[in-house]
């Protein structure tokens, strides 16, 4: 199966930025039913094409068959091996992982920026219904032309394959280009070469972003890609009607940043909460949330801990960090939303780590505030940015099951500097970085919050800024390492 991108930006070698691959050499990578081969056929100052080529090997594709097989015969007398499918998809996300995620290290603006591009990919299985591929593409905005593909040239009496090669031309982003790739191919195909469960929502939401929510095709999309199972596609398109409300709410509110409020995917390709969007937006120039996480990561393992407590892990960002340090042995994540502890386990991909690896990580549903016998015992416990989402009358609730129930040796908590704020040119006066932000303490306000807990409990405690110190306003963002005192 082949895909090709084209461009004619000047200078259009430009394109092995945004790609990651260098125009110069020819790129292999193996796969785990193939090789995906990558090479530019043409690279000049007017025009640059890039190639991947998946050669899919049909006895190891036979040999990692799964649930989603339907018996000993169509293992081998079937199209996947030849046939741009979710295969494909599966090798751009290995292969260009970094642009699909919409970033260059030597070109970002350029990755921000429509240039135009021409995608081309053959042979492209088309079931069910012809007219599917203007359906799909044409409310992007592509200039689309077919050519059917004949059951075998030599017997033109066979008449035209289900097979056709597709080529799309637009002046776009190529991080939309490769994302409506990586959802439309297999949506044509309608199969998938792998058993389909609940981390396929995470995939399609993550890669849809605002384009699939605003797609007249949205439903069908939805149905086809997660192989017409009823249940996973209802709760899809349940999310996605509930990103229309939460984006309609935001349009009302004509909230400063706009378009801030659209969906983040991570780098590890998870879309996080929408409503965490606008502070991401914020933060994200200043590498804010990267910067704490491993400072985060560091104090733990300077302190010695083994056995460590993410509290409100979310996503489990700070538990995919800690999860490749050998010092802890074992690691606990908790937080109160259900949909975040799923998000958490598909970062880590637990299902398929090793039983080794994957007994030192457990999840836990739970509220901080409320006793929990679950979390005595415990080295040391972060709290990454949770405690500024805790209603003021509740933290002496909070407070006592952390350093009275829990009373870990270590607790490391961080959270926003509200002094900061003045200098985000996008923030309102008095206005928060996070709409479910219950408060933000400005740095006198958490150094006497630290004092009454030292005071209260048996901690020490000293604070250090994180982010770069602004003379007048301090550091974005503050951290408290809280040290349990010897009885």
């Amino acid at each position: 199966m082949f895909l090709s991108i084209s461009t004619t930006y000047k200078p259009a070698t430009d394109l092995g930025y945004l790609l990651h691959k260098n125009p110069a050499r020819y790129h292999q990578t193996p796969l785990g039913f193939g090789i995906a081969h990558m090479f530019y056929s043409e690279a000049s100052e007017s025009c640059c094409t890039f190639n991947l080529v998946l050669d899919v090997d049909p006895v190891a594709l036979v040999r990692g068959s799964g649930k989603g097989d339907s018996g000993l015969l169509d293992q081998y007398v079937n199209d996947r091996p030849y046939a741009a499918s979710s295969f494909l998809s599966v090798a751009m996300a290995k292969t260009l992982r970094t642009a699909l995620g919409g970033r260059s290290n030597e070109r970002q603006e350029l990755a921000e920026t429509s240039i135009p591009l021409e995608a081309v990919v053959t042979p492209l299985p088309v079931r069910g219904d012809p007219a599917l591929i203007a359906e799909l593409f044409e409310p992007l905005g592509y200039r689309i032309e077919t050519e059917t593909i004949p059951l075998d040239p030599a017997y033109p009496d066979w008449g035209d394959s289900p097979y056709v090669t597709l080529r799309l031309s637009a002046t776009c982003r190529l991080v939309d280009l490769l994302n409506h790739l990586y959802v439309l191919i297999p949506v044509l195909d309608l199969k998938k070469h792998y058993y389909i469960d609940s981390e396929e929502i995470e995939k399609l939401l993550a890669k849809g972003g605002d384009w699939l929510r605003t797609h007249p095709a949205r439903e069908r999309i939805v149905r086809r890609y997660l192989k017409r199972r009823r249940s996973l596609a209802n709760d899809a398109l349940v999310r996605l009607a509930e990103a229309d409300e939460q984006a309609a709410d935001q349009e009302e509110e004509a909230a400063p940043g706009g378009d801030d409020a659209a969906p983040v995917t991570d780098d590890d390709g998870i879309a996080e909460p929408r409503k965490d969007a606008a502070e991401d937006a914020l933060e994200r120039p200043l590498r804010l949330h990267e910067l704490r996480l491993n400072r985060v990561t560091e104090v733990l393992k300077a302190s010695g801990v083994r056995r460590v407590l993410d509290l409100g892990c979310g996503s489990g960002k700070l538990l995919k960090r800690l999860m490749f340090e050998r010092q802890f042995i074992e690691i606990v994540g908790v937080d109160v939303g259900v949909r975040d502890l799923e998000m958490a386990a598909e970062r880590l991909k637990l299902e398929r780590l090793p039983e080794r690896q994957r007994s030192r990580i457990k999840l836990l549903q739970g509220a901080l505030t409320y006793r929990d016998d679950r979390l005595a015992g415990y080295d040391a416990a972060a709290l990454v940015e949770v405690i500024e989402h805790i209603d003021p009358e509740r933290l002496p609730s909070v407070e006592r099951v952390v350093f009275e129930c829990a009373a870990p040796e270590f607790v490391v908590l961080t959270t926003p500097n509200r002094d900061y704020n003045a200098l985000f040119e996008k923030m309102a006066e008095g206005q928060l970085r996070h709409a479910d932000h219950r408060f933000e303490w400005t740095r006198a306000e958490f150094q006497a919050w630290v004092d009454s807990v030292t005071a209260r409990f048996a901690y020490n405690a000293q604070i250090e800024p994180l982010g770069k110190v602004d003379a007048v306003h301090g550091a974005p963002s503050q951290m408290a390492i809280f040290k349990r005192r010897a009885s």
